[in-house]
C-alpha cells in the first residue's frame, strides 16, 4: 500500500503503510446530504434528479417504468435487504426450539460496550506548533474516519510560520505579472466573541483570497479589529457594575480607559484565535487596530485637514441622545420600535413600565382672551419645552389667532407665539401643532424658520432641568404622568387615545432616545457624497447585488450632515482645543474659539494668530468628546496600508480589490470609506463591493442575544451540549427574563445541543447558502449534513491512496496520454467543466453556484460513478488498464482537492499532503498549488454523451431490480436501437456491471441485443433513452397477481385524482381566480396524473401478458 514517496515533501515522522482496503462509503452519507439540500431554504441542486421530469415509481405513457432517482433506488434497495434479512431470521427462529431465559440485560450491556469502543479519546497533537504536521496512518483510530478535530489540528500554525499568507512579490519587489488581489477585513468589534455573520463574511473572503492566491496573484488579506467606541464602553461599564458595583466615574477617565484596554487585549486574542480556527489566511504581520499608533495619527490628520477646509464645523443641533449612556448616537445605533397603539415598555431607571403609543390632547389658553387652542402630543412631558404653536395659513378656525400668543400654564411668563406655516396639515388632528424646537427634529426646522426660542428641558441623564419650572429634578417619564394630572386640575386636559407610532431605542441600553440640542462637531457631506455617488454611477466601483447598488445611489442622493461627536471616554479624542478667555463665560458652541491641532503646540500657534484672541489672555483645553467610531472606520482601507505615511503597501496594494460585508452597513461604513478615500487619497478604496446576506435563525428571525439564537462559530466547529449553551447565556449582560426566553429557544432549536461539524463543513455550507439574494435561514442540520460530505471526500481519498502501489509516481502532467478508457475521458471531462464553472462562478461572486458545481463533481461524478467504475478495472484489468485508471484517479482526486481547497482548507491540506507528488513538483502546501483551469483537450462532449448512456443503462437496471426486489442473480438484457449505442453498450459491459450489480454478485448476467432482435420473453422493460431499453427477466421471480393488485390500487387512486383535477380546471369560477401561471401548474398536474393513469393500465396489461408466457 502507498505511503508518500516524495522525499522532498516529507510527512513528519514515517506514516507507514495504509492497512487494509478502506471500506466503501455508505449511501447514507449521500442521502443525508441530498435530504439536507432538499430541505434548506437556499438549498443547492439535488443531485441525481431531473428537474424537468416527475421522478418516482410511476410509468411513462408507453407503459415503461420511469427511472428512479439515486435516493429512491438506495432507499428501496435498503428496504429490500432489510426485509430479506428479517425473513431469514424469522425462518431460522421458526426452525429452532424456544429460546431460554431472556437475555435483554446482556444485550444492553453488550450494546453499551460496543458504544464505548466507538467513543474516541480526546485528540492529542504530537506536532510542535509551527512545524509541519506529523501525519498519522489511516488505521489510527483518530483518522480511520473523518475527525475534524484531528484533521484541522496543526496546519494553521505551520501555514502562518511559513509565511504562506504574506503577499508574494517579484524579486524586484513588484506585484506579480498575474496581478494582485487585496482585501482588508471588515474589522470585527472588540466586544466579545464572533458570530455567524462574521463566519459568513470571513468564509467568503478567504475563499476569494485562496482562489486568487492559487491563480498565482500577489494576494493580501489584511486583518484587524475595531475599537467600537460605544459598544465596548457599554459592555465594560456593565461588567464593572456587575462585578464591582462601580461606574466609570468612580474609576475616573484614565483608569477606566486602562480597564477597557485590558478588556480589549483579552477579547482581541479570543477573536483572532477564532479567526485562525476558521482557517482565515490573513497576513497577521500587517494586523491593524483602529486605535493603534498609526491609525490614531490617521484619524487626527483627517480631522485637522477637514476642519481646516471648513468641511468639519461646530454646530448646536439636535442629536440622538441616550440618557442611560450619556452620549449622542448615530442612526445606526438607534432601533425604531413600531407600535400599533398603547404599549407599556421597560425603560432603564424606571421600576414600572412606561406608556407609549398614545396621543394626549390638551388646550393652551390664549393671551388676553377666554379662548383656548387645542393641540396634541405623543410626548406630554415635552410641552414644558414648547415655545410656539403652528397653524395652516388657510385654516379659517385659527386665522384670527395668528400673531397672537398662547400662555404656558406651568411656566411663568412664557408666551407661545402662534405662527402660520403650510407645513401644518389642515385635516390632521386639531389643525394646531405645538412646537418644541429643542426636542423634535421637525419642530427644530420650524423653530429656525419662525425665530422661536430653543428651550432645552432635560439634563443629560434624563431629568427635568431648571427650564421645566416646578418639575425640575423629576424624571422625564414620571412627568409624563404627573403633567396630565395637572392639566386635568386646570381644566385643560381633553383626551387620550391610542396612536400608532415609532419609538426610538438605544441599541445598546434599550433606553428611549431623546432628541437633544448639543454643540457638536459636524461634517458637511454634500460635496463628498456627490463624489462618492459618481464613483458608483460611473462604474468605477461596482456594488453587488444590484439591489444594494440601487440603495446606495438612493441614499447618497439625499444625505444629511454627519454628527461626529460622542460623549464617551473610549475612542479617538477630538483633536480640537477650546480657548477659555479669562474673565469671560465660555461658549463652547462658538466654533471660532476652537482650534484644530495635530498637537497642542500646533493648536496654540493657530490660537495665537486668531484676531478674536489678540491681546486677550486664554488657555486651551482639549475637547473631552471622542469621535464616532465610523469616522475612524471610514479610513480603514488606506490607513491600514500606512496612510498618512507614503508606504510601499499604499503604493503597490492600494486601492484594494473588493470589500465584502453585510448590506446593513452600506451607508454607515461603505459610503464613508468611499468619501474619505476619494477626498484624502484621490482614489477609490476598492473597485468592487459584495454585500452578503444577513443570517437569520431557522425560524427566519433576526439573530439577537436576548432571543438566544446568536450562534458562536466555534460552537458549530467543535460542538456544544445544551447545558453549556444555557451556561453561556449567563456570562453576558442579559436580564433574567431574557435568559428564560433564550433558553426556551435553545431547547427547541438544539434539543441535543450543537453537533460537532468542523470548520470545513461550516465554511462550505455558508458558501452554499450565499446566493446574493435574500437573507439566510440558518439551520444547524444543514451544516452537519456537510460534515458527512467531508467524510465522503475523506473516505474517497482514503480509498484512492489505499489502492496506489507503494512505488506509484503519477505522470508528470495531468494531461491526456491518449490511452484513457471512456470512463476516464468522462471524469476528466467533468473535471475540466467543473473547473470552468467554478472559476466563472467565483469571478461572478456566485458562491452558491461554485459550491454546487464542486459538490456535484465530488459526490455524483467522482465518488458515485468514477471511483465505483474504477474498482473493477483495478481488480481485474490489465496492467496497462490499471496504471491508466490509477493515473486518472490521481488526476481526478488531485483536481478535486485543489478545486475545493478555498472552501475546505484543512481537509484538503490533510489529504493532499498524503498524495505522492508529480515529478519535479516541489509545492510545499496545497494553498500554493495551481488552481484547476479549463483545459479544452479534456473537454470531450462525445465521451460525455457515450458515458451518459452507460450511466442511464445502469440506473435503469438498478431501478428495475429495486422495483421487483431482485437483489442478485439477475438476468438483464440491453437492447440498443442504433449502431452507436450498440457499440457503446458492448464495449462498456464491464462498466455497466460495475455500476449496476452488487460487488459480490457474480451470477447476474448481462446481454446486449441489437434493435433488430426480438424482445426477450418473460421480461419487464424500462426505456433509458431514445436509443436503448433495459429488460429484466422476472418470470418465476415475481408474483404477477400481487403486482397486478398493487398496480390496480394505484390506478384507482390515480383515477380519483384525475377526476378531481378535471373538476378544478372545468370550473369557470375557479379558473377566473387563477392567474395564467397557476393555471399552467394545474394543467401540468392533470397531464402528470393522466400519464400515471395510462402507465398503470399498461403495467397491468404487461403483467397479464407475462402471465401467459409462464
Amino acid at each position: 500500500m502507498a505511503t508518500n514517496p516524495a522525499s522532498y515533501n516529507p510527512i513528519g515522522e514515517e506514516t507507514g503503510p495504509v492497512s487494509g482496503q478502506p471500506p466503501a462509503v455508505s449511501a447514507a452519507i449521500q442521502n443525508a446530504i441530498t435530504e439536507a439540500s432538499q430541505s434548506e431554504i437556499t438549498g443547492v441542486h439535488v443531485p441525481g434528479q431531473n428537474a424537468s421530469s416527475k421522478i418516482g415509481a410511476t410509468e411513462s405513457a408507453g407503459g415503461e417504468k420511469k427511472i428512479k432517482s439515486e435516493k429512491e433506488l438506495e432507499r428501496e434497495r435498503k428496504k429490500a435487504e432489510k426485509q430479506a434479512k428479517f425473513d431469514q431470521k424469522k425462518a431460522a427462529a421458526a426452525a429452532k426450539t424456544p429460546a431460554g431465559p431472556s437475555k435483554t440485560k446482556e444485550k444492553k450491556a453488550a450494546a453499551a460496550a460496543d458504544k464505548s469502543k466507538t467513543v474516541l479519546p480526546p485528540y492529542v497533537e504530537e506536532t510542535k506548533p509551527g512545524e509541519k504536521k506529523i501525519l498519522k496512518p489511516f488505521d489510527d483510530p483518530q483518522f480511520s474516519a473523518y475527525n475534524p478535530i484531528a484533521v484541522e489540528s496543526a496546519w494553521y500554525s505551520w501555514w502562518e510560520k511559513e509565511g504562506f499568507f504574506k503577499p508574494e512579490f517579484t524579486p524586484d519587489g513588484n506585484v506579480k505579472p498575474e496581478g494582485q488581489f487585496v482585501i482588508v477585513e471588515p474589522p470585527p468589534n472588540v466586544t466579545g466573541a464572533l458570530h455567524m455573520g462574521h463566519a459568513l463574511g470571513n468564509s467568503l473572503q478567504d475563499i476569494m483570497i485562496r482562489w486568487n492566491r492559487m491563480h498565482g496573484k500577489t494576494t493580501l488579506w489584511l486583518p484587524g479589529c475595531d475599537h467600537a467606541g460605544i459598544s465596548t464602553q457599554s459592555v465594560v461599564e456593565n461588567m464593572l457594575w456587575r462585578r464591582q458595583g462601580k461606574t466609570r466615574h468612580d474609576l475616573g477617565r484614565e483608569k477606566f480607559v486602562e480597564t477597557v484596554w485590558e478588556w480589549k487585549e483579552d477579547y482581541h486574542v479570543r477573536i483572532n484565535n477564532a479567526q485562525r480556527r476558521m482557517g482565515g489566511s490573513m497576513d497577521w504581520s500587517r494586523e491593524a487596530f483602529t486605535m493603534d499608533e498609526n491609525f490614531s495619527a490617521a484619524v487626527t490628520e483627517t480631522f485637522v485637514r477637514l476642519h481646516e477646509e471648513g468641511i468639519i464645523y461646530r454646530g448646536n443641533r439636535l442629536v440622538n441622545w441616550c440618557t442611560k449612556l450619556n452620549t449622542s448616537l448615530s442612526n445606526l445605533e438607534v432601533v425604531n420600535k413600531e407600535l400599533s397603539g398603547r404599549t407599556l415598555i421597560d425603560v432603564p431607571g424606571y421600576d414600572k413600565k412606561v406608556e407609549f403609543g398614545i396621543i394626549v390632547h390638551f388646550k393652551y389658553p390664549i393671551e388676553g382672551s377666554d379662548e383656548t387652542i387645542e393641540v396634541a402630543t405623543t410626548r406630554p412631558e415635552t410641552m414644558l419645552g414648547d415655545s410656539g404653536i403652528a397653524v395652516h395659513p388657510k385654516d379659517e378656525r385659527y386665522k384670527h389667532l395668528v400673531g397672537k400668543n398662547a400662555v404656558h400654564p406651568f411656566i411663568k411668563d412664557r408666551l407661545l407665539p402662534i405662527v402660520a406655516d403650510e407645513y401644518v396639515e389642515l385635516e390632521f388632528g386639531t389643525g394646531a401643532v405645538k412646537l418644541t424646537p429643542a426636542h423634535d427634529p421637525n419642530d427644530f426646522k420650524l423653530g429656525q424658520k419662525h425665530n422661536l426660542k430653543f428651550i432645552n428641558i432635560l439634563t443629560d441623564d434624563g431629568k427635568m432641568n431648571e427650564n421645566a419650572g416646578v418639575y425640575a429634578g423629576q424624571k422625564r417619564f414620571d412627568v409624563r404622568y404627573s403633567i396630565q394630572e395637572d392639566l386635568k386640575k386646570l381644566g385643560l386636559y381633553v383626551d387620550k387615545k391610542d396612536n400608532p407610532m415609532t419609538v426610538p431605542l438605544c441599541d445598546k441600553s434599550k433606553d428611549v432616545i431623546e432628541p437633544l440640542m448639543k454643540p457638536q462637531w459636524w461634517m458637511s457631506m454634500k460635496d463628498m457624497a456627490a463624489a462618492a455617488l459618481n464613483a458608483v454611477t460611473s462604474g468605477e466601483i461596482k456594488i453587488l447585488p444590484e439591489t444594494a447598488e440601487k440603495s446606495y445611489i438612493r441614499w447618497m442622493s439625499d444625505v444629511n450632515d454627519w454628527c461626529l461627536s460622542r460623549q464617551l471616554w473610549w475612542g479617538h479624542q477630538a483633536p480640537m482645543y477650546f480657548a477659555h478667555i479669562d474673565g469671560q463665560e465660555p461658549d463652547e458652541s462658538d466654533g471660532n474659539l476652537w482650534f484644530a491641532g495635530r498637537t497642542l503646540e500646533e493648536a496654540q500657534v493657530k490660537a495665537n494668530e486668531s484676531p478674536l484672541l489678540k491681546g486677550k489672555k486664554f488657555t486651551l483645553k482639549r475637547d473631552e468628546d471622542v469621535l464616532d467610531t465610523w469616522f475612524s472606520s471610514g479610513l480603514w482601507p488606506f490607513a491600514t496600508m500606512g496612510w498618512p505615511k507614503h508606504t510601499s503597501d499604499l503604493e503597490k496594494l492600494f486601492p484594494t480589490s473588493i470589500l465584502e460585508t453585510g448590506w446593513d452597513i452600506l451607508f454607515f461604513w461603505i459610503a464613508r470609506m468611499v468619501m474619505f478615500s476619494l477626498k484624502l487619497t484621490g482614489k477609490v478604496p476598492f473597485t468592487e463591493v459584495y454585500c452578503h446576506s444577513l443570517i437569520r435563525d431557522s425560524e427566519n428571525r433576526k439573530m439577537s442575544k436576548s432571543l438566544g439564537n446568536v450562534i458562536d462559530p466555534l460552537d458549530v466547529i467543535q460542538g456544544i451540549e445544551l447545558k453549556d449553551l444555557h451556561a453561556k447565556l449567563r456570562v453576558g449582560n442579559l436580564a433574567e427574563a431574557e435568559i428564560g426566553r433564550a433558553e426556551k429557544y435553545q431547547k427547541t432549536a438544539f434539543p441535543e445541543g450543537i453537533p460537532q461539524c468542523g470548520t470545513d463543513a461550516l465554511r462550505f455550507a455558508l458558501a452554499a447558502y450565499t446566493s446574493g439574494g435574500g437573507d439566510i435561514a440558518f439551520d444547524i442540520k444543514v451544516i452537519h449534513a456537510y460534515r458527512k460530505f467531508c467524510n465522503k471526500i475523506y473516505q474517497a481519498t482514503k480509498y484512492v491512496i489505499g489502492n496506489l502501489p507503494q512505488d506509484f509516481v503519477p505522470q508528470k502532467t495531468s494531461g491526456l496520454i491518449g490511452k484513457e478508457s471512456l470512463a476516464e475521458r468522462w471524469i476528466l471531462h467533468k473535471l475540466t467543466i467543473a473547473a470552468k464553472e467554478v472559476n466563472k462562478a467565483l469571478a461572478d461572486r456566485e458562491f452558491r453556484d461554485s459550491a454546487t458545481s464542486i459538490y456535484q463533481y465530488w459526490l455524483t461524478q467522482l465518488c458515485d460513478v468514477y471511483i465505483e467504475n474504477s474498482k473493477a478495472i483495478i481488480l481485474k484489468g490489465t496492467e496497462e488498464e490499471k496504471l491508466s485508471a490509477l493515473n486518472t484517479l490521481y488526476t481526478a482526486l488531485e483536481g478535486g482537492l485543489t478545486l475545493i481547497h478555498p472552501f475546505m482548507p484543512f481537509l484538503t491540506e490533510e489529504l493532499w499532503q498524503r498524495l505522492p507528488r508529480r515529478p519535479d513538483d516541489r509545492t510545499p502546501s496545497i494553498l500554493l498549488a495551481k488552481y484547476p483551469v479549463y483545459d479544452e483537450n479534456m473537454d470531450d462532449p462525445k465521451s460525455e454523451e457515450a458515458y451518459q448512456l452507460v450511466l442511464d443503462i445502469s440506473k435503469g437496471i438498478r431501478s428495475l431490480m429495486a422495483d421487483y426486489s431482485i437483489l442478485k442473480e439477475a438476468k438483464v438484457y440491453i437492447q440498443a436501437f442504433d449502431s452507436t449505442s450498440h457499440s457503446t453498450a458492448s464495449e462498456q459491459t464491464q462498466s455497466i456491471k460495475s455500476l449496476s450489480f452488487h460487488p459480490l454478485d457474480d451470477k447476474s448476467t448481462l446481454s446486449i441485443l441489437s434493435g433488430s432482435e426480438s424482445r426477450p420473453s418473460g421480461c419487464v422493460v424500462i426505456s433509458v433513452s431514445s436509443t436503448a431499453s433495459v429488460f429484466l427477466h422476472v418470470v418465476g421471480r415475481v408474483d404477477f397477481d400481487g403486482e397486478i393488485s398493487k398496480a390496480t390500487k394505484k390506478l384507482e387512486k390515480t383515477i380519483i385524482g384525475v377526476e378531481k383535477q378535471k373538476k378544478i380546471l372545468d370550473d369557470p369560477s375557479k379558473r377566473e381566480k387563477m392567474g395564467e401561471a397557476v393555471l399552467e401548474v394545474e394543467r401540468k398536474k392533470l397531464a402528470d396524473l393522466e400519464a400515471e393513469e395510462k402507465g398503470f393500465k399498461e403495467t397491468i396489461k404487461q403483467f397479464d401478458a407475462l402471465k401467459l408466457e409462464q
